[in-house]
């Protein structure tokens, strides 16, 4: 499949499947309100009774828009009928509620001292109301003639209306028209068009995703077998012969990028000026990479099948970080679509592999391009601002500072899909959400009306990642330098929270281990080649 054929078949897909899910979630959740409403046994869907107390002589609803003013007449269909409960909290108080036109009550109550119902607030419940000063009204509101519907009397009293178009205000006042409403009310809706329009979304929703979800997957597909195509990229595992991005000589590890490049690593002679301080560099010889120490403990720890690498930019801007946020708009739009899509073929492959125990080739790639692509961005704009170098509009690996890559898996296990990307990720969970989560929770005790009592809440704040790379950023904003330590630290979060999305995404069956590789590269380990300089002592593990 071409390229612009499979990018056009994605976004057909994604832009059907969306509203599809949309529709899909509406069905479900009329379907919820029908079926409460025949279980409740009168068909109405009923709230719970609420306590409403006022010192002013009326309590009215919240102004609302018209309904089907714009429909001549009445309308083709029962829109629906309103249910209205209240009942005075003094016993044996006689209370009044009556439904009329919005402007027939904005007379009606002009210059009496009222209060307009503005938002309720639930756990714990909590009305706001708007004060009106006014006087007392002229009259008791049952001798007037404005109310479409109203109840009046001691104990409960209810009222229904069949709702039609107009611009309609609810009052609860006191018979006698005197000051101080306190009442409990409820509030109950019925519609014959619930299980119809329940039915609807659901037919609506389910087409639209048996059209959608098989165009997300033939698209991603495509894209996942392009991506796949060597187009001179970094691999993975060691650093570039050539600077990070410069395209030189490489070394490509068996594992992660197939056949082994002929011939060694890097020169097997190295001539004595590239060892001599301030030796000048034979022109048209690339110098190898500073020698690197064998470390028996780094040899032992194994390595994990996800690779992810960031080069340090050592030339960054001071100020630039401040409106990457900015540039990276695009990518974040495009994106958004990305991950969508990297949701649904995630969920296409967990059944696949439940099945047939392999990962689709071609989905894989995909969602590994999507992974790379989310990281180049991160790197750039909030995860690291590591480098000024804007990120390519790409799914294949380039010649880029930041770089991600997985290695295929062969085999994964049918069991496996089922726990691994929520019972077993539970810990890792965690400590990602504590890397990087945005929001924290916490009690707070409080008194109201003389009676104490604790609620729970949830506080923005800054994530842990978010945090050092602004301290990162403010240093490197008044001191031009980006701090080393710090920066190895970020990666090493960057690091951890990537290997826990492809152990979560179903991509491998190892499980992630808990450390922090700190640095822009992977740590060597069992499999990996130890550059020259590195070789291990005879005898060494």
């Amino acid at each position: 499949m071409k390229k612009p054929a499979a990018i056009i078949m994605l976004i057909l897909g994604i832009l059907i499947t969306l509203p599809g899910l949309a529709a899909l979630a509406g069905g479900a959740v009329a379907s919820a309100v029908g079926t409460v409403g025949t279980i409740q046994g009168d068909g109405y869907l009923t709230s719970g009774s609420s306590r409403f107390s006022v010192s002013s002589f009326a309590l009215t609803s919240p102004r609302a828009d018209a309904i089907g003013d714009d429909v001549p007449g009445r309308l083709p269909f029962d829109v629906g009928t309103l249910r209205l409960r209240v009942e005075s909290v003094t016993p044996d108080k006689p209370v009044f509620i009556g439904i009329g036109r919005q402007a027939d009550v904005e007379q009606y109550l002009s210059g009496v001292h009222h209060s307009e119902l503005l938002n309720i607030r639930q756990r714990p419940f909590r009305a706001e109301y708007r004060d009106v000063p006014g006087g007392n009204p002229a009259s008791p509101p049952a001798d007037q003639r404005l109310w479409t519907a109203s109840a009046s009397g001691t104990g409960q009293q209810e009222l229904t209306w069949n709702i039609t178009p107009g611009a309609w205000e609810v009052v609860v006042m006191n018979a006698d028209a005197s000051p101080g409403v306190d009442v409990q009310a409820q509030a109950g809706f019925r519609s014959d068009l619930i299980r119809p329009a329940a039915t609807g979304l659901l037919v609506g929703g389910i087409i639209a995703l048996l059209i959608g979800v098989p165009l997300i997957i033939f698209g991603a597909a495509g894209l996942g077998r392009h991506a796949a195509r060597p187009d001179g990229g970094r691999p993975m595992g060691g650093p570039d012969m050539g600077g990070p991005g410069m395209g030189g000589p490489v070394y490509r590890e068996p594992s992660m990028n197939g056949p082994a490049a002929a011939g060694p690593p890097y020169p097997s002679t190295t001539p004595a000026s590239w060892t001599q301080p301030g030796a000048a560099v034979t022109p048209g010889t690339v110098p190898p990479p500073p020698p690197q120490q064998y470390s028996p403990a780094a040899a032992a720890r194994p390595g994990y099948p996800a690779r992810l690498f960031g080069e340090l930019d050592p030339g960054l801007s001071r100020w630039m970080w401040l409106v990457k946020w900015f540039l990276a708009i695009p990518h974040v739009i495009l994106l958004f679509f990305l991950w969508f899509a990297f949701a649904v073929t995630t969920i296409v492959a967990g059944f696949a592999i439940l099945f047939t125990g392999r990962y689709p080739r071609a989905l894989f790639d995909f969602n590994v391009g999507v992974l790379r692509w989310n990281w180049r961005v991160a790197f750039y704009a909030y995860a690291a601002v590591g480098t000024d170098l804007y990120p390519p509009f790409t799914l294949k690996r380039a010649n880029y500072p930041a770089d991600f890559d997985v290695e295929y898996p062969q085999r994964l296990s049918r069991g496996l899909v089922l726990v691994k990307w929520w019972l077993l990720s539970i810990p890792h969970l965690l400590l990602v959400a504590a890397f990087a989560g945005s929001t924290e929770s916490v009690w707070r005790w409080q008194s109201e009306d003389n009676v104490l009592g604790a609620t729970y809440e949830r506080v923005s704040g800054p994530s842990l990642l978010g945090l050092l790379v602004l301290i990162a950023a403010v240093i490197l904003l008044f001191t031009g330098r980006y701090q080393r330590p710090l920066f190895d630290f970020i990666l090493g979060i960057n690091r951890w929270i990537y290997r826990v999305l492809v152990y979560t995404a179903l991509m491998r069956d190892e499980y992630p281990p808990f450390r922090l590789d700190q640095g822009a590269t992977e740590p060597e380990g069992p499999g990996d080649v130890v550059p020259t300089g590195g070789v291990p002592p005879a005898g060494a593990p």
